[in-house]
């Protein structure tokens, strides 16, 4: 078991651990240790972030404890997810590392890491990074004089990310009269996302590009899409694209005003992908939290649906197992990997319009192919972190309860990855119903084990 790593690298509050400068160092100087003896000679490691406050901080840990073990650092600065991950293989590096915690509030960050080949670390090299924080081999083998590493800033490092994302929109198309509303959530994407939209052509009214290092995701971007929502109906945009804080994922609203969710989003690509020939096995590759309706919209294309745990690098890890090529979240991270390896915003919201160009038909008839079954979520904090088998009672009260949905419906437990909280997602054709399945499954977790 890892401790401090999670679904998606380790996450907290800055400057409680494990998001402090000690522990941002001790990864540093782990991540370098491990790379450097994979790849030899002059080994370099990038790192970028998003707008949060705390990353000036982890940033300058993190590259003191890279340089400690004899390798170079390279910052990007403000980048997103997927650009470091891009970047990453773009200019040969060992491994890149990202200082972000997404759609979370600005008190909160994180690091993850990606290796050379720009795809996230499974779990078992994230545990053996624990291990070696703490191991006497790191002091053993940390250079002197002239074999200490240096760090040095990129400074076209959006620039090159800006070219690749617009060569994966079709040459033969162009975003010439669109009118689009752009939610950069004061993150990662407030400088390269304008310019990619902008330079291909569309009008662009753009909200959430004057981050302040306090107003990531705060009232703004994926994980709050009213503000996009009143944006698109005033301005009678197109659509409205919303990106989370690194822009890895994005939310949409149709020129209606309403929300476009990631199943919805892979609905529309796998049709098309599996129209041209190019959806691998006819597949997509999505999370247990994905709706029914998007097994039965692909079903209804002659093409199937294949689920993993939730986390897109878990997506991505099935993927290259099995030879898919698309899959990804409802929340909106999408992945694809004839493109790049892990979820992105950006690129993602160019694959939807250039089906929107090319088939000349509104985003809110493209989104009507699927059907959504009723979803209800539901949190309950914990006092502290439990196995599901640690709550008495409940696996028999989640038999219970899905023998009456009668295979038209699902009932998902799982305990997030990051925090104490177990998270109870209920699905099925009667709102009511399942809105009170959802309440008792969460007043049984709270009567055993909540605050």
């Amino acid at each position: 078991m890892r401790k401090l790593f999670g679904t998606d690298g380790i996450r907290g509050t800055a400057n409680i651990h494990p998001i402090t400068t000690d522990i941002a160092m001790k990864i540093g100087r782990a991540v370098a240790y491990m790379f450097k003896n994979r790849r030899g000679s002059h080994p370099r490691i990038l790192i970028g972030k998003d707008t949060r406050l705390s990353c000036y901080m982890l940033e300058n840990a993190l590259a003191g404890g890279i340089c400690s073990m004899g390798v170079d650092v390279l910052l990007l600065g403000p980048m997103p997810t997927p650009a470091i991950a891009f970047l990453t293989t773009n200019m040969r590096a060992d491994a890149g590392v990202v200082i972000s915690a997404s759609h979370n509030l600005f008190q909160d960050n994180g690091i993850k890491l990606f290796s050379g080949d720009g795809f996230k670390l499974p779990d078992e090299l994230e545990k053996q990074i624990e291990e070696l924080m703490d191991s006497q081999i790191l002091t053993e083998s940390q250079p002197t004089g002239q074999d200490v590493g240096k760090a040095v800033r990129i400074e076209d490092a959006p620039g090159r990310y800006i070219v690749f994302v617009k060569n994966t929109f079709p040459k033969d198309l162009a975003l010439d009269g669109l009118r689009i509303v752009l939610d950069c959530a004061n993150g990662a994407t407030y400088k390269v996302a304008p310019a990619v939209f902008e330079e291909l052509g569309a009008k662009v009214t753009k909200l959430g590009v004057s981050p302040n290092g306090t107003n990531i995701n705060y009232r703004c971007g994926a994980v709050y899409p009213e503000l996009m929502q009143k944006a698109v109906v005033e301005h009678k945009a197109d659509i409205g694209i919303a990106f989370d804080g690194d822009g890895d994922r994005l939310i949409v609203v149709d020129e209606k005003g309403s929300v476009v969710d990631g199943d919805h989003i892979m609905t529309i690509c796998a049709y098309d992908m599996i129209d041209k020939g190019r959806l691998n096995f006819n597949t997509v590759v999505a999370t247990v939290m994905s709706n029914m309706g998007l097994e039965i919209a692909l079903e209804n294309k002659g093409g199937k649906l294949v689920r993993t745990q939730v986390g897109d690098r878990y997506v991505v890890e099935a993927m290259r197992q099995a030879g898919y090529n698309f899959g990804g979240e409802q929340s909106g991270h999408l992945v694809f990997l004839d493109h790049i390896t892990t979820g992105d915003g950006i690129l993602a919201s160019l694959q939807l319009l250039a089906i929107m160009q090319k088939k000349e038909r509104a985003l809110s008839e493209l989104a009507g192919t699927m059907d959504s079954f009723p979803q209800v979520l539901h949190n309950v904090r914990l006092r502290e972190k439990k196995a599901l088998d640690e709550i008495a009672g409940l696996r028999e009260l989640q038999d219970q309860l899905e023998k009456d949905l009668k295979h038209r419906g699902r009932i998902l437990v799982r305990p997030s990855g990051t925090e104490p909280v177990i998270r109870i997602m209920v699905e099925g054709e009667n709102e009511e119903q399942i809105q009170a399945m959802a309440m008792t499954m969460g007043n049984h977790v709270e009567s055993v084990c909540g605050i």
